[in-house]
C-alpha cells in the first residue's frame, strides 16, 4: 500500500494502552503491534501470555512487520488488576450479549467517549481483548467501566484478537483526529501544484467572455438574441468548482474554435 507523509499524532495517542489478556498464539501478538503502529498508538500490555518469551517468538515478529518497536516495548503483567492499574477509563471487546455488568457501548460510541475522555484530560484509557477460544471472564469484564461491541455481521460475526483489535485502534484514532481537529487525509509531499488552486471570480468572468466569443464565432449562440444561455453556461461552471488548469483549458479550447471558425469564413 502506498504511503504518504502525514501530520504527528497528537501527545493523545499516548494514553491509549491496549491488554490482550491471556494471548496463547505469537502471530496475533504480532499482528497486534502492528495494528496498534498503523493507527499511531504504541502501548501493548499482555496479560499472563501463554508462552513466557511470546514477544520474541519468530511468528510474532514476522506478523508485527516493522512494528518490532511496539512489540519490544510491550510490558507483560501477571494480572489484569494491574494492567488496568494506571488507566482511569477502560472499555472490554465482547461479542456476546450480557445480561449483567458494565453498560454497553458499540466500537463507535466507545471510541468517541474515549476521545472526549482524553481531551478532558481525565486519565489513561484502555481497550481490553480476551482470548480467540473463550474471550475475558465475567469477572474480567466487571473490571471495566464499559462493554465495547463490534456491530459484525450477527450471522458470522467471528473475528480474531487482531482483528478486533485493529478496528479499536482504527475508531479510536479516527475519534481522536476529529477531538482535536487534525488532518483525516493524507498529506503529499512535495510542492503545491498551483493549477489545481479554485479559479478566482475574476480568471471565471475572462473564461465566461472568451466562451461566449467562441459560441458566438461557430454560430451556437445569437448575441442578438442570447435568451437565457450565457446564464446557464454560468451557472453550469460555477456549480463544478473549476480550477485554474480547468479555466486554461478551456480557454484554449476557446482560442482553437474561434481560429476554426475563422479559417472556416
Amino acid at each position: 500500500m502506498t504511503q504518504t507523509s502525514a501530520h504527528t499524532n497528537h501527545p493523545a495517542f499516548e494514553q491509549v494502552r491496549f491488554i490482550m489478556v491471556r494471548p496463547s498464539h505469537p502471530g496475533n501478538v504480532g499482528a497486534a503491534a502492528r495494528a496498534i503502529k498503523t493507527m499511531g498508538f504504541k502501548e501493548l500490555c499482555l496479560v499472563a501470555p501463554k508462552h513466557e518469551h511470546i514477544t520474541e517468538h519468530a511468528e510474532a515478529i514476522a506478523l508485527a512487520s516493522g512494528a518490532t518497536d511496539v512489540l519490544s516495548q510491550a510490558s507483560i503483567v501477571p494480572s489484569l488488576e494491574q494492567a488496568l492499574a494506571p488507566v482511569s477509563l477502560s472499555f472490554a471487546l465482547t461479542a456476546r450479549p450480557r445480561y449483567l455488568g458494565p453498560p454497553p457501548l458499540d466500537i463507535r460510541q466507545s471510541a468517541t467517549l474515549g476521545a472526549t475522555h482524553l481531551s478532558e484530560g481525565a486519565g489513561k484509557i484502555a481497550v481490553v481483548l480476551g482470548t480467540e477460544r473463550t474471550g475475558l471472564s465475567n469477572q474480567e469484564l466487571e473490571s471495566c467501566q464499559h462493554l465495547c461491541h463490534i456491530p459484525a455481521n450477527p450471522e458470522y460475526s467471528s473475528l480474531n484478537v487482531a482483528q478486533a483489535l485493529q478496528l479499536a485502534a482504527w475508531e479510536l484514532r479516527y475519534a481522536l483526529l476529529q477531538q482535536y481537529d487534525l488532518e483525516t487525509m493524507p498529506i503529499v509531499p512535495g510542492k503545491v501544484d498551483p493549477g489545481k488552486a479554485l479559479a478566482t471570480m475574476g480568471q471565471l468572468d475572462a473564461f465566461m467572455t472568451h466562451f461566449e466569443e467562441a459560441l458566438i464565432g461557430v454560430d451556437f449562440l445569437d448575441p442578438e438574441n442570447p435568451k437565457k444561455l450565457p446564464t446557464r453556461m454560468r451557472q453550469i461552471f460555477s456549480r463544478n468548482r473549476l480550477s485554474v488548469d480547468e479555466v486554461a483549458m478551456l480557454r484554449g479550447m476557446c482560442t482553437a474554435m474561434l481560429k476554426t471558425a475563422k479559417q472556416a469564413k
